[in-house]
């Protein structure tokens, strides 16, 4: 019998924001596939757990998915992670995932943090419609993807770096707008704090900021006005 393949999620900023199943499962699988093994160390070393590490990321997914697809047939339990968060969600792991599935290995969901449901919980922006955009296009389809954007009737979440945060704000300005926004920076980590604006006033705002650590910004709807 092939082994069990596990998505399992792990704390996006605050270590404690693990569950008990997940660290049982971290802790009883036969290998665990990573992105980062440094990153994911910081957090098994914190729980005590020794385990089994291979990469499985961006950079070698691609051919990474036979080797642990063989792994699993040979009876390897393996519990897939991130760096950070929930696995496949703006993260590697759907093509493993989708070939176990198609050839009849379970796939289980071990859930928990979510940057996306995090954000969106404490934005302040009406949440029962959104769109999760993830990382916009750097240069090529920018203009594109904002256009498509435009068209949508609900909240969109996007995440952005430190370093691009001021150029996006500009473009959310410029191509859909003085739409009201809610940026959620640092989510469970010390400095985390969330600005909820229209984005004239939060281009402001960061002019005398310079933006560090993670960001997750939503855009409301078109017509979507701060209440007095």
């Amino acid at each position: 019998m092939p082994g069990d393949l596990y998505i399992v999620s792990t704390p996006i900023g605050n270590l404690k924001d693990i569950s008990h199943r997940a660290l049982t499962i971290l802790s009883d699988v036969d290998i665990i596939a990573c992105e980062d093994t440094r990153v994911s160390n910081k957090l098994l070393t914190h729980y005590k757990i020794k385990n089994k590490l291979i990469f499985y990321n961006d950079y070698n997914e691609r051919k990474m998915v036979d080797k642990v697809y063989n792994y699993l047939l040979e009876d390897n339990d393996i519990a897939l992670i991130s760096d950070a968060g929930t696995p496949c969600i703006s993260d590697p792991g759907y093509r493993i995932v989708n070939k176990a599935t198609l050839n009849n290995i379970n796939v289980i969901s071990i859930p928990g943090a979510s940057s996306v449901h995090a954000a969106l919980s404490i934005s302040g922006l009406p949440t029962d419609n959104y769109f999760f955009q993830g990382f916009l296009p750097k240069k090529k389809g920018r203009k594109t993807k904002f256009e498509q954007l435009k068209e949508l009737d609900c909240t969109i979440v996007i995440f952005e770096s430190p370093k691009r945060i001021k150029k996006t704000f500009k473009d959310i300005n410029f191509y859909l707008g003085n739409r009201v926004v809610s940026v959620c920076k640092e989510l469970t980590k010390l400095y985390e704090k969330v600005y909820l604006n229209d984005i004239e006033n939060i281009i402001n705002i960061f002019n005398d900021i310079s933006p560090k650590g993670e960001y997750v910004i939503l855009i409301a709807k078109e017509n979507y006005k701060l209440p007095i």
